[in-house]
Parts: C-alpha cells; structure tokens; sequence
C-alpha cells in the first residue's frame, strides 16, 4: 500500500518538482555528485598507477618469452616479478597512510 503510494506521488510532475527544488534533494545531489567526482578521480589515478607499475612491465616481459627452459629459471623469474609486486604494494601502502594524514 505504502509503495503504491510513494509510486503515485512521485508521478505526479508538480510533486517532483517541488522535491527538486528543496534544500535536502539539492544537497543529497551535489554530495552524490561530490562522491562521483572523487571516485572517478581516484579510479582515474589507480589506473595510471598501474600502467606506470614495474610488475606490470616484467609480466609483460616473460609473457613475451619463449616457453620453455627449465623449472629453476622460470621459479627465479616469478621469484623476481613477486618482490617486485611486493614492493609495489608496501610503497603504495605508505603512500596511501601519507595521503589519509594529510
């Protein structure tokens, strides 16, 4: 009954417009826009982030090598692309605890 009402109400053009134009929607709008804006910010920059990363660039690498060798040499490689995540992450980590300080 209840959600029968609200559908009514909201159908009705001078009801809309009457909600529009007070102070709450309005606020609850730009904030929404607000949060849109940052999270298209931040998504903008994590992207960035990730193009420009070193492990990107050494899967990259040995995804372009031939398959192949032995066992020992392929560990040393994964070996290398997982510190090099490693320390992606730490960095990012600190870089983030700065960011929140600030």
């Amino acid at each position: 009954m209840l959600a029968r009402l609200l559908f009514n109400l909201l159908n009705k053009h001078h009801v809309v417009e009457k909600l529009a134009d007070s102070r709450p929607i309005r606020r609850a709008a730009q904030i929404t826009a607000y949060f849109i804006t940052k999270a298209q910010i931040a998504g903008r920059d994590a992207s960035q982030r990730v193009l420009r990363s070193q492990t990107l660039r050494q899967v990259r690498d040995e995804a372009g090598k031939a398959p192949g060798g032995d066992l020992g040499e392929m560990a040393s490689r994964l070996k290398r692309v997982r510190e090099t995540f490693v320390n992606e992450v730490k960095e990012g980590w600190k870089d983030g605890s700065r960011q929140i300080k600030k």
